[in-house]
């Protein structure tokens, strides 16, 4: 009896850290949604509002591809066109190479004027420059 209590005890954890989510806040600081660890997006009211998959694909809440986000950092549509980049250090470009924004290590989002637009901690950089540039789920 006392294996069976802790066998459930540790699936239930493991449960609870695979579906842990990270906030996401708007530029006033209000909790807009949040992000999963399997990359579920869900709006403030907690619907599902999309999903980032692990190979880039970015889909809406209806499970359609809306858009990929390449290896090196590339953001498309969902006809394959390119209509930004995140570079390295955490630059946002638009499809024409101009600079749009920036996320800063600590989860930070900027616009080009460097004003914080909204703030997403312990979630993917390219999952969060697609989610405040490109495809606001929020």
């Amino acid at each position: 009896m006392k294996a069976l209590r802790i066998l459930i005890l540790a699936l239930a954890t493991m449960i609870a850290s695979a579906t842990s989510a990270q906030a996401v806040y708007n530029s006033s600081g209000s909790r807009c949604g949040t992000i999963e660890s399997n990359g579920t997006v869900r709006n403030s009211s907690g619907a599902s509002a999309g999903k980032f998959d692990n190979d880039g694909t970015i889909r809406n809440s209806s499970g359609a591809s809306i858009g990929k986000i390449d290896s090196d950092g590339t953001i498309r549509n969902s006809s394959g066109s390119s209509i930004g980049k995140l570079d390295n250090d955490g630059t946002v470009r638009n499809s024409s190479g101009s600079s749009i924004g920036k996320v800063e290590n600590d989860g930070t989002v900027r616009n080009s004027s460097g004003s914080s637009i909204g703030r997403a901690q312990g979630i993917p950089r390219e999952w969060v420059a697609a989610y405040f540039f490109f495809f606001p789920f929020y």
